[in-house]
């Protein structure tokens, strides 16, 4: 029979119905991203402040470099995180690129060609053979076939495919997994040859339907920018009601201490003056308040962490995922090559006498030839130079397993009967060397007729209860048992052979527990993550699996069915998902439902996935993580891809995540130190009629100092083991904790007072040249103030007494933090009239370093009495 299209029908088709290439979900460009990065909240307030900043210059009341610098703090912080997350993006294209570079073997003008899966179209003729890829919609011409469509609908079990009959008339849906007629696009053959007719392609197929769906975005802010939402608001307040105090103190001040009523009452516009000078004055208190290194050093930290994380098997396509990462509660993983391997293997060799063997090479005399000639002349699966193909997954496994064992047998199959779901065994006659029928197949179906097992001396021995115990123990740990005999008889027909038969053993076959993933999984728990593992498989194999894993550990865990979840009402859900542990027989429906109920109880919940049919929940999730083995749909619809498929890598992803927020905190901690300090000052200053302590151009070094240098100081911190240690964040919770307010407070406030008594206390002045200008105390302020702050940096970048701790995994730190301290040594000499500085003796650099050291025993002692 002739299949397939002329190269005109192909251009016709794919004219009415379009091609094969799903429709690419919009990328997000450079300068789009660069655009909705500037919609975070503390970049907000930074344009803001510049525009102020812009409108006093104009003013006469800055100078134009203040400007400049807020405006470099907030293109340096965009430009990074946007470029972060492009090149990561990138990288995930060319990854779903090398993914659709699928070939098909297709039949056209009469011949079988080679095609790119997006080249298919409609009434396409396309051969399927052992491990393709369907790769479009379409109906059985031709043959038979096993699919796996569990990447579509997450059954694990294989789907039989055969002809559509001429007469059937199709009234069904089009998304019917279970009809027997129909493949489908993302599914695999697993077993058997056929030739296909495509119906829908692109789009129109149910897998492009799915990606479609997936277009809407999801609106859901992430912890941390609902926490930086009210950090920014937090700080806008304490700016304006700074600012404000500080304006009325100055004009109480003039009031009060300087006869202004008197100059008021004769000129009234000395009094509007002095109002616009107020105004002025609050309104730099205002800028000075908002920490402009901060958006900057969120967008380091995340650009490293990024970088590190990609070297581990984990891309992060969005930012927003590996910060989302470290603030979750819940996760809901899937079992099979996430928490598993992901493929079957035989784990165990039983004989007749219950004795175990690990491994076939242990399994010895003629024990050991028929168990080879089992596995190697009984099976449709083939070995292929290095890989195992053909057959079903159980065979493959099998014949995996028994590639060390493997013997030449000078002997020919005479017949066979192939293995199918319904029948549960398969049988093969061999003659030559061998005149026997090799038999294998469920436990209940061999087992009873087996009378005797052939031991290892070799002989043939009456067979015990004991191999009953063995199956029924080996099915208590979820290990699916295939057992083997051979009988003297040969196959006639169907019909196996009659009489009894000789047991061979039994082999234990599972989808094992990664090792990796049980210290992974225990180490998620203890950082406070409920793990939730849903699965498809039953619910007893399922407990078993979650035992080993670790996720099951007590009475009080629930373990559910799909058909027990979907019976509770979504208020009972809420009651109990805390103690939710396993949820076996899984629809993807469940997991979207269970995604949602978790987020209405205010927790950031984690999915796992790597179907179409997980996609929804992915996308629905506060953090999808897609495998790196899915389908293509899955990975668009997450924000991290699991490259290495496994949970280890997910456990890394937490806690690059909470370094990130620690990050985040270190540096919040340092930087609000300054500016509450800086308030403080400005606040006193006027009060007690002095002028500014700082001038414009030294302020402006204090800000990078602050900014840049700071942010690439404290975004270089390890991923810290003790990290996982910690609770989980509230997704409410106030990113300034009452240790950060302790640590501010304290600093801001000794800065203050030692800042106090360096301006006006006599005796400090003592320590400095007398100058009328009293310019080598304001170098020596100048100096103290840079100073102090890198000592706070060691203060703020831990929580430990030892404030080396872990400093060796930082080791852009003290670089930075010497880069400070020789760059204000050179400007303290040098910096001349332009930074207001004029060198210092010996004993001046003693004075103001011991009084910027102070800041250490202070914060030690704070640290102590809070009990660190």
């Amino acid at each position: 029979m002739a299949y397939g299209l002329t190269t005109a029908q192909v251009e016709e088709s794919r004219t009415k119905y379009g091609g094969n290439r799903l429709t690419e979900q919009e990328i997000e460009g450079f300068w789009s991203k660069l655009k909705d990065n500037f919609g975070d909240p503390m970049i907000r307030i930074l344009c803001v402040a510049l525009v102020i900043n812009v409108v006093l210059f104009f003013l006469g009341q800055t100078e134009w470099y203040e400007s400049a610098g807020i405006a470099v703090a907030v293109i340096l912080a965009t430009f990074v995180s946007t470029f972060s997350e492009y090149r990561n993006e990138n990288a995930f294209q060319k990854l779903q690129e090398e993914a659709s570079r699928i070939k098909c073997k297709v039949y056209r003008d009469g011949k079988i060609i080679d095609l790119p899966i997006d080249d298919i179209v409609t009434g396409d003729c396309v051969l399927l053979q052992s491990g393709d890829k369907v790769p479009a919609d379409g109906i059985l011409l031709e043959g038979e076939i096993k699919t796996d469509q569990s990447a579509l609908n997450g059954e694990s079990h294989e789907a039989k495919k055969i002809p559509m009959p001429s007469d059937y008339q199709d009234q069904e849906a089009q998304m019917d997994f279970l009809n027997q007629y129909k493949i489908f696009r993302g599914s695999v053959v697993c077993g058997g040859n056929a030739v296909a007719e495509v119906r829908a392609v692109g789009d129109a197929a149910v897998y492009g339907q799915i990606a479609s769906e997936l277009q809407i975005d999801d609106d859901r802010d992430s912890p941390l920018k609902v926490k930086l939402s009210k950090l920014a608001g937090n700080i806008s307040t304490f700016g304006y009601i700074g600012g404000a105090t500080i304006a009325l103190a100055f004009l109480f001040q003039r009031v009060m201490f300087q006869d202004a009523m008197t100059l008021y009452s004769a000129n009234w516009l000395a009094a509007v003056q002095d109002v616009v000078r107020a105004v002025m004055l609050a309104v730099i208190i205002i800028v000075m308040a908002v920490p402009e290194g901060l958006p900057l050093m969120i967008a380091l930290v995340s650009a490293l962490n990024m970088g590190k994380m990609l070297r581990d098997n984990v891309l992060v396509r969005k930012i927003v995922g590996i910060e989302t990462a470290g603030s979750l509660n819940v996760l809901f993983s899937d079992k099979t090559g996430t928490i598993t391997k992901g493929q079957l293997e035989v784990v165990t060799f039983v004989d007749g006498s219950g004795k175990a063997y690990d491994s076939p090479s242990g399994v010895e005399g003629e024990l050991g030839r028929l168990l080879s000639l089992s596995i190697h002349c009984n099976m449709d699966a083939v070995v292929s130079g290095d890989s195992v193909i053909g057959g079903n997954a159980t065979e493959r496994a099998v014949l995996s397993y028994g590639a060390p064992i493997a013997k030449k047998f000078n002997v020919t199959k005479a017949a066979s009967i192939p293995f199918n779901s319904e029948n549960k065994y398969s049988a093969t006659t061999v003659e030559g060397e061998y005149k026997l029928t090799l038999i294998k197949g469920a436990p209940e179906k061999i087992l009873a007729r087996c009378k005797t097992y052939c031991d290892a001396r070799s002989q043939e021995t009456p067979l015990s209860g004991i191999i009953e115990e063995k199956v029924n123990e080996l099915a208590g740990r979820a290990i699916r048992v295939l057992a083997l005999a051979v009988s003297p008889s040969r196959l006639e027909g169907e019909a196996l052979p009659e009489g009894d038969w000789v047991l061979v053993g039994i082999l234990g076959i599972r989808d094992e527990v990664r090792p990796e993933s049980i210290g992974a999984i225990r180490e998620v728990q203890s950082a406070g993550v409920q793990v939730v593992m849903i699965t498809g498989d039953r619910k007893d194999t399922a407990v078993a699996i979650a035992k080993e894993a670790g996720i099951l550990k007590g009475d009080a865990d629930i373990v559910l069915t799909s058909d027990e979840l979907a019976a509770m009402s979504d208020e009972e859900v809420k009651d109990k998902l805390e103690k939710f542990r396993v949820v076996a027989r899984a629809l993807p429906s469940d997991k979207s439902r269970l995604v949602r109920l978790a987020q209405e109880l205010d927790k950031v919940a984690g999915m796992t996935g790597d179907g179409v049919n997980d996609s929804p929940a992915l996308k629905k999730a506060d953090v999808g993580f897609a495998m790196g083995g899915g389908t293509e749909v899955a990975k668009e619809a997450s924000d991290i891809v699991i490259m290495d498929n496994n949970f280890a890598s997910i456990d890394k992803a937490i806690l690059y995540g909470r370094t990130i927020f620690n990050s985040i905190r270190k540096f919040i901690i340092f930087q609000l130190t300054i500016n509450v300090s800086a308030v403080l000052i400005s606040f006193a200053a006027p009060l007690l009629g002095m002028d500014p302590p700082l001038t414009i151009t030294q302020i402006l070094w204090v800000n990078l100092v602050m900014d840049t240098l700071a942010a690439l100081a404290f975004g270089g911190e390890p991923a810290l083991a003790r990290f996982m240690h910690e609770k989980p964040k509230r997704r409410d919770e106030s990113i300034v904790n009452g240790y950060m307010w302790s640590a501010i407070l304290t600093g801001a406030l000794w800065t203050f007072a030692v800042s106090m008594f360096l301006l006006l206390a006599p005796a400090a002045q003592s320590y400095f040249q007398a100058d009328a200008e009293k310019k080598y105390l304001l170098t020596g302020f100048f100096t103290f103030y840079i100073l102090l702050a890198v000592f706070n940096a060691f203060n703020a970048r831990t929580e430990q007494l030892n404030l080396f701790d872990s400093i060796g995994g930082n080791r852009g730190f003290p670089r930075v933090i010497l880069l400070i301290v020789v760059i204000q040594i050179i400007m303290t000499y040098y910096g001349g009239a332009i930074l207001s500085c004029y060198g210092l003796t010996a004993e001046e650099w003693i004075a103001v370093t011991l009084c910027a050291f102070s800041i250490i025993p202070i914060d030690l002692i704070r640290k102590k009495i809070r009990g660190v």
